[in-house]
């Protein structure tokens, strides 16, 4: 029964305001998945950090990193036994092997392949190299090796250079390599292109042909038996050495006493005589004269 002349006392089931907006705040998917995910990975990551704060347990573990490392690195299937080069001549093998300052057997996880390849092209005889590691522990070494065409005689001493002018290695004598073609003056290390087409062209004088001057930076004088000189324009070398060429096999001009054939005027080509041809012209023009 109702108490008379007086009001119930129920019980409000409702939240209060305060408590309201805690529970809001909870079933935010933020702060629900920072308790569910972020709560223990802070707690792991505060475990993981006292742990580490102890230098001996940093120790240990650094150690066990090592060892697993190196039980790992130094496999026999990861092991580089020996170097094979392909390609170099003997003297260039040996001069590989030194620059490329391997202790073997050494890991392939130790090995810098790339750093290796740069010190062999670092070679002058070393046109290219490629390096892999073959089956079986080894350092393949695959040279292409630069070949000389031409003996660059400079003040030095004779240089051996390939087609593209690149140095190769020098030489302590031209009897040693008579089987390349001579070439010398300031510059001529950036011509041998052109060079070598000279000396293709000279190739109708056969033996008289002693080799090619740089002259001034500019141009080619082709050097005979003799003391004979073939004096070649800056344009169109090869045309001129031809025309010259032409007409010592027309009228045996190269086999007179001519010291030089000067073609540096296209238009004008001018012998100069030797100068026991010249004495005996003016002693034949003398003659002359008297006996007028």
């Amino acid at each position: 029964m109702r108490p008379l002349g007086g009001k119930a006392n129920r019980f409000d089931p409702a939240p209060s305001r305060m408590s309201y907006r805690m529970q809001r705040w909870m079933l935010t998917p933020g702060i629900r998945t920072g308790l569910r995910i972020g709560l223990p990975l802070g707690l792991v990551l505060i475990g993981i950090g006292m742990w580490f704060s102890d230098p001996a347990r940093r120790a240990d573990l650094a150690q066990s990193v090592a060892d697993l490392r190196a039980s790992i690195e130094e496999r026999p299937e990861f092991m580089v036994n020996l170097m094979a080069i392909d390609g170099a001549s003997g003297e260039l093998a040996n001069d590989i092997r030194e620059v490329a300052a391997l202790d073997f057997p050494i890991s392939s996880f130790d090995l810098d392949i790339e750093q290796v390849r740069n010190r062999i092209v670092a070679l002058d005889p070393v046109k290219q190299a490629g390096l892999r590691i073959r089956p079986g522990g080894v350092l393949q070494v695959d040279v292409t090796e630069r070949r000389p065409v031409v003996l660059w005689r400079t003040g030095d001493g004779l240089s051996l250079l390939d087609e593209s002018g690149v140095f190769i290695n020098t030489l302590d004598e031209r009897a040693a390599r008579t089987d390349l073609p001579l070439i010398a003056g300031e510059g001529a290390d950036g011509h041998v292109a052109e060079a070598l087409a000279l000396i293709v062209a000279a190739r109708p004088l056969g033996g008289r042909l002693r080799g090619l001057v740089r002259v001034g930076q500019r141009r080619w004088d082709v050097v005979l038996d003799r003391g004979q000189r073939i004096l070649l324009p800056t344009e169109n070398p090869v045309r001129a050495l031809e025309r010259v060429i032409a007409l010592d096999q027309a009228q045996d001009m190269l086999e007179r006493d001519v010291a030089a054939v000067d073609m540096r005027l296209a238009a004008r080509p001018t012998l100069r005589m030797t100068q026991n041809a010249v004495e005996d012209w003016w002693q034949i023009r003398g003659i002359n004269k008297d006996g007028q």
